[in-house]
């Protein structure tokens, strides 16, 4: 495949930029130059400003305060978002054409041709503006180049006619990567773009991002692929709202956030302890000094002038003492004590272990369409731990749906325990995408035994989700603080069958880390579908299912 390339030394500056919402500061006083030749990864937790950092830069959203510059002015940025964006019955070459920036650059052509013709004022120039633009874009080859893509992405060119809305998620993921693959804009901003693509998928976008000429910021959670294209990683920090640049690459990135974060333990406990050394000896000092006093005035009227002036002359000395002490005190320099952010605790309540079998799967066959799932013969036991993989499409969270009985079949047989009590985690997190609904209400309405509203509320908090999230809309929320609670629901019911699709998806780095520690902890069973490289080399597993259009092709192992 040949990839497009940037036509221009395009480079963007955000200096001093600052964003709210409401009251609440998400980004303070950003500085970041995003040159020709940056390869720029942004990482954070969930919620801290990531997205908002990357609308700022592609000039869809204003800062509050500072300003964001393009040079030269006329040059592409484009900001592609982590959830495929599709309006009511867009078609598949519709969203490819937009996501392109060749639908909007084919329009701007069309209005300037008609300005042109009517003879308006400095048509002309608008006309050659959109010319040139679309024109860089690829508008001219754009069919002939988007079928040509599809085909080389395992994807029939007849998807092209269809709305994106009726596309499988693995059909989606694709279809998303093909858009970045048809992308020929200077600047490029990519929004967690690993996201339910495959070993494949994952494969052809490093290879894109790493070969491509431009600029490329990428916010993403995928630790393989940040260790593959990225030359530095800009952090923002969730206390602060401010944002720290590291160079080389996300490896030194890991092992210089590890050093400062022990330095910065270091210094505050050396503080710490200094502090309470000298608050410590101020008040043994005070309280001799007192207790000079005391003494002296009990001590009644002493005729001993030495005597006298030896007992004043020591209560002054101790007095002195108490000053000089508050004096270091007040001069000691504060040190801060760590940030300590939100940390997952997956403490899964657990029900009442299954029976020995779980579920199992006799030559069933499911059809969807031209797609067609076996027949597969599976049988999950008490505490197996199931890895199931495979390509986009190959029918995994159709296996899953399938095992839980789901999906009905239409050959073979499937069996689930009585007593599985299953808690899931779906690949899209809906629950708590649609509708009006505040968060807390969402909340309430999904889980099987809610309690009280503070309860809840105290549930959401130890998965960061705070008096400032619980009465938002649900929808308002970022994926990621959506995922955190789905996760909050995990622990509003009692599962000893966990079943994860893309578990990863939009979690922050510390949370995934988290829950694979949670994860190793589990003693149940657990059915998890993922295409996340570390997690995979994390996670223990008792069996792993390799599916390939529809079939296993891999058994125990």
């Amino acid at each position: 495949m040949s990839f497009p390339t940037s036509s221009t030394a395009a480079t963007v500056v955000a200096h001093r930029v600052a964003k709210s919402r409401g009251a609440r500061p998400v980004l303070v006083d950003v500085d970041l130059v995003v040159g020709p030749e940056s390869r720029l990864g942004v990482v954070g937790p969930n919620g801290v400003g990531k997205t908002t950092l990357l609308r700022l830069l592609a000039g869809l959203d204003g800062p509050d305060g500072g300003r964001v510059t393009v040079t030269p002015p006329d040059a592409t940025v484009a900001y592609l978002a982590q959830e495929l964006e599709s309006g009511p019955g867009e078609r598949v070459a519709d969203f490819l054409a937009r996501r392109t920036g060749v639908a909007p650059a084919s329009a701007e052509l069309e209005a300037a041709g008609a300005a042109l013709a009517a003879g308006a004022p400095g048509a002309d120039i608008r006309y050659s503006t959109a010319l040139e633009r679309y024109l860089s874009l690829g508008g001219p080859d754009f069919e002939a180049r988007a079928a040509g893509v599809l085909d080389e992405l395992g994807l029939p060119e007849r998807l092209l006619t269809l709305p994106t809305a009726s596309l499988s998620g693995g059909q989606r993921a694709r279809a998303a990567l093909a858009g970045l693959l048809l992308s020929r804009h200077d600047v490029l901003l990519l929004d967690e773009p690993t996201n339910d693509l495959d070993f494949d998928g994952l494969e052809r976008l490093e290879d894109f991002v790493t070969r491509r000429r431009g600029a490329l910021v990428v916010v993403s959670h995928d630790r393989a692929f940040l260790e593959g294209v990225v030359s530095s990683v800009l952090e923002i920090d969730e206390a602060s709202h401010r944002a720290t640049l590291y160079g080389g690459g996300f490896a030194a990135y890991l092992e210089a956030r590890t050093v400062a974060r022990r330095q910065a333990e270091q210094a505050y406990a050396t503080y710490d302890a200094e502090r309470d050394r000298l608050r410590q000896r101020e008040r043994t000092q005070r309280q001799w000094s007192v207790s000079g006093v005391s003494r002296q005035k009990r001590s009644g009227r002493d005729h001993d002038k030495a005597q006298r002036d030896f007992r004043i002359n020591r209560t002054e000395k101790q007095a002195s003492k108490v000053r000089t002490t508050e004096r270091a005190l007040a001069q000691l320099d504060a040190v801060d004590k760590p940030y300590e952010g939100w940390q997952l605790q997956l403490d899964l309540a657990a029900a009442p272990r299954s029976g020995e079998v779980v579920a199992r799967l006799g030559g069933a066959v499911v059809r969807r369409g031209d797609f067609t799932l076996g027949p597969i013969d599976l049988e999950v036991r008490w505490g197996d731990r199931l890895v199931v993989v495979g390509p986009n499409g190959s029918g995994k969270t159709t296996l899953l749906r399938a095992l839980l009985g789901r999906t009905p079949l239409d050959g073979g047989t499937s069996y689930l325990g009585p007593s599985v009590g299953v808690g899931e985690l779906g690949q899209e997190r809906r629950r708590f995408s649609e509708g009006e609904r505040s968060l807390l209400d969402a909340f309430l309405s999904a889980a099987p035994d809610p309690g009280v509203p503070a309860e809840a509320r105290s549930l959401l908090a130890k998965f960061g989700l705070g008096a400032d999230h619980v009465l938002r809309p649900a929808r308002s929320l970022s994926p990621g603080e959506r995922t955190r609670a789905e996760l909050a629901l995990l622990m509003a019911q009692g599962t000893n069958c966990l079943v994860l699709d893309e578990p990863t998806n939009h979690l922050d780095l510390p949370a995934i880390e988290q829950l694979e520690s949670a994860l190793e902890a589990w003693e149940g069973t657990l059915l998890l579908v993922t295409h996340d490289r570390r997690m995979l080399d994390a996670v223990r597993v008792t069996e792993r299912v390799e599916l390939a259009a529809g079939r296993r092709v891999q058994g125990r192992g």
